[in-house]
């Protein structure tokens, strides 16, 4: 039998993500062996009138692939995937690994060639500026058992934070849009962090579902040379484990200098991919209501009531504050009591404690108030 939330999820993704219209060109990229999503969205989308593209791949094939891959071959692979991408008006990833560890086999320097050599150009450069897009998750067994759930509490939590009502989120957080795009000085405190940086001028966006799939958060993008300061990163690696693994960053004028972390010299690779791999492209604020914990899931965990993340490596379009990179990691701080608590300024209006909106305005977006 039809799970009617797995129509109600297509429709929602065609008709309010990426607002398909007729004769537009669809590319469904989908990861992994559930493709009862993709089955919907593609009769949505044919009915809406479009044309669509379906690619399938099998993560575990693909990083066999990659592991003993040539430059050569990563670039022609690129070259065909970038025509096809510039004949798309629209882009859903639909992503159900089955194995979140599959291409734990890659070599390091496979990876970074990767995403210099195919990532970038295919998607950083050609699908996230000139196509409307939008990526999503699978509720499948793999999802659930990394979350610490069974799979129909899974499905259940998945849809509640997926079919929420995205146009009361929006009209929510305008108010923190708003004290966003007019501040100058945003300052982050907390445990092991004190972290400043300037937005002065540079846009403001809520992410309401159209490029993510839960969407909320609220983002911009710090001024390049303007961050300064250190910021620990401490979300567990899985809910499972739920001692935090931190990540102490320091920035001086922009830049990564010094990486705290057990896994230091395998971020310090990653930054290392190119000089905009040290700088920030993103900072964003996590609204999500229905997300008050950790999955082990970043599209979700970064949406997660009282978190934020300041993202190393590329910056998007819309909040684009001149940094460029064939990274873009978002990396998650948690401010809420049980993990250590923390603030969040803008000037000197104090904006969030502890998880939770301070001024009258923002009270709206915090979860007891939906």
């Amino acid at each position: 039998m039809k799970d009617p939330r797995v129509t109600q999820m297509a429709k929602n993704l065609i008709h309010n993500s990426i607002k398909l219209q007729p004769g537009e060109n669809l590319l469904i990229e989908v990861t992994g062996t559930d493709f009862s999503l993709t089955k919907e969205l593609i009769a949505e989308a044919y009915a809406t009138g479009a044309q669509v593209f379906v690619t399938s791949k099998n993560p575990e094939i693909e990083a066999l692939v990659l592991a003993q891959a040539s430059e050569e071959q990563i670039r022609i692979a690129a070259q065909y995937e970038l025509e096809r991408m510039e004949k798309m008006q629209a882009y859903i990833a639909v992503r159900g690994n089955d194995n979140t560890h599959s291409g734990d086999g890659v070599p390091p320097e496979k990876g970074t060639m990767y995403r210099k050599l195919f990532y970038s150009p295919v998607h950083l450069d050609e699908r996230v500026k000139h196509t409307k897009w939008v990526i999503c998750r699978v509720p499948n067994h793999s999802m659930a058992q990394n979350s610490c759930m069974s799979t129909d509490a899974m499905e259940d939590f998945y849809y509640d934070c997926c079919s929420l009502d995205y146009a009361k989120m929006r009209e929510k957080a305008e108010p923190l849009q708003k004290l966003l795009a007019q501040a100058d000085i945003v300052r982050i405190t907390g445990k092991d962090t004190d972290l400043s940086f300037s937005v002065k001028g540079m846009p403001a966006n809520i992410e309401a579902g159209e490029s993510n799939m839960p969407g909320g958060e609220v983002c911009s993008a710090p001024l390049k040379y303007s961050v300064n300061g250190q910021i620990t990163y401490n979300l567990p690696t899985s809910p499972s484990d739920p001692t935090p693994v931190p990540i102490r960053l320091t920035f001086k004028d922009g830049k990564i200098i010094d990486v705290h972390a057990k896994n230091a010299a395998e971020l310090n690779r990653i930054f290392d991919t190119d000089e905009g791999g040290r700088y920030v492209g993103e900072f964003a604020i996590g609204i999500n209501p229905k997300i008050t914990k950790i999955i082990g899931d970043t599209l979700f965990d970064e949406k997660m009531c009282g978190s934020l993340h300041v993202t190393p490596g590329n910056c998007y379009e819309i909040c684009d504050n001149g940094n460029y990179s064939a990274i873009h990691m978002d990396m998650i701080y948690i401010q809420t009591p049980e993990f250590g608590g923390g603030d969040i300024w803008f000037d000197d209006i104090l904006i969030r404690r502890d998880g939770l909106f301070v001024p009258e305005a923002l009270q709206g977006l915090n979860p007891g108030n939906w």
